[in-house]
């Protein structure tokens, strides 16, 4: 094989002289009838380098060129600098497609990975100040709107806090700690967890919420469907004090807390956001609906819905989701264990599906909510009551 050749420039020897091209000689009129193109730097060198010098001699070219040359630059419209937030979705989705997960992540956990890392990136250059940015929290409580004011790290910390649920049911660390944490809810960890602290949280709190939910979706992955039983991984019960949910029904619960706090961190530091890819939000919205008939009858037990009436068990309530992510559901409305049938159907309520989510969310008011409405207003006005009973800090 021969060796490689040496340059020319290597080699000491002096480079040819390479004449320069002779300027181009064009009249007045060619050179005004190049002013467009050299706006568009679509001139050949000689031409563009014909005009410039021309430029410096013609008075009135030099104020042409300067006009097309803004106009040019109207025809650019400035760009954001921010990235755009489903370029990691596509990369991840280039990468997967040439080259498959070895250990997959389960369906159900893929909006929780998603959504942790939106917000993660959203964290990722916060300075003292938006750490320390005030944030006011807000579900409800029966028919109140309530709020509880913190920071954005005191958010993170309650998320911390909140999944330390599901990392306590894989047989990881709980960050509330052993000791007088059992049968606690999300407010009760929250607040026992924040009084613990010996400092109002910082962005020191960002490493530990993002290792955890790392830790959480790696043990899911390695778990696999069929670890735990017939049932897999997904059955595994979560314990959030006053109810359990199934581990694959948490992960969502989990991701739908995820995406709305982080909109409430991004309100309180001026900063959009966008709402989940639609088929996370479909599982988001599914998962609500689902809850529904069960919300229903704890506000019943409490007094705060009708009461079965006298046509007897059976009735449904057609909910109708729109927009991206949207759907159909047939929601039973007097028994939590019913399945909701068309026959029995006595109202239809028709909602968006990020507004929905902003009233299973506790930030908007049932009353506020509904787009449209027809038949038993009664009903309708309990499912929307129910829904925004889901919200809890």
């Amino acid at each position: 094989m021969p060796t490689p050749r040496s340059s020319v420039e290597d080699t000491g020897v002096p480079l040819p002289d390479v004449p320069a091209p002779a300027p181009l000689v064009l009249e007045h009129r060619v050179l005004k009838s190049l002013l467009g193109a050299w706006a568009l730097s679509a001139c050949s060198p000689e031409e563009s380098l014909a005009v410039e010098d021309h430029l410096g001699e013609c008075g009135t070219c030099a104020e042409e060129a300067l006009r097309l040359r803004d106009a040019v630059g109207l025809l650019h419209p400035e760009e954001t600098l921010d990235l755009d937030p489903m370029l990691r979705a596509r990369v991840l989705e280039g990468c997967l497609t040439r080259r498959p997960p070895r250990v997959p992540v389960p369906a159900w956990t893929a909006p929780y990975d998603a959504e942790t890392a939106r917000l993660d990136a959203l964290l990722q250059d916060f300075g003292d100040p938006e750490w320390h940015a005030p944030v006011r929290l807000r579900w409800y409580e029966g028919d109140e709107q309530v709020s509880r004011k913190t920071t954005v790290a005191g958010v993170i910390a309650h998320l911390t806090c909140v999944d330390g649920l599901v990392a306590r049911s894989l047989g990881l660390d709980d960050p509330a700690g052993p000791a007088g944490r059992e049968g606690l809810g999300p407010l009760q960890r929250t607040e026992a967890y924040w009084k613990a602290a010996y400092f109002p949280a910082t962005r020191a709190v960002r490493a530990p919420w993002r290792d955890q939910t790392h830790a959480v979706i790696r043990t899911v992955s390695f778990a696999g469907e069929d670890a735990a039983g017939a049932g897999g991984t997904g059955q595994l019960p979560v314990s959030y004090g006053d109810f359990t949910l199934p581990l694959r029904d948490a992960m969502i619960d989990r991701a739908f807390e995820c995406w709305v706090h982080a909109g409430d961190i991004a309100d309180a530091v001026d900063y959009p956001y966008a709402a989940p890819s639609p088929r996370h939000l479909n599982r988001m919205i599914d998962l609500a609906a689902r809850m529904l008939p069960g919300s229903l009858a704890g506000r019943r037990r409490a007094g705060l819905a009708a009461p079965v009436g006298d046509e007897g068990a059976g009735r449904s309530l057609r909910l109708e989701v729109e927009g991206a992510g949207g759907g159909e559901w047939l929601i039973a409305l007097d028994s939590p264990g019913g399945v909701g049938s068309a026959e029995r159907e006595v109202a239809h309520v028709a909602l968006d599906g990020v507004e929905f989510c902003r009233l299973a969310a506790g930030h908007v008011s049932p009353e506020e909510a509904a787009a449209g409405q027809l038949g038993d207003r009664e009903a309708i006005r309990d499912v929307l009551r129910a829904t925004a009973s889901l919200s809890r800090m």
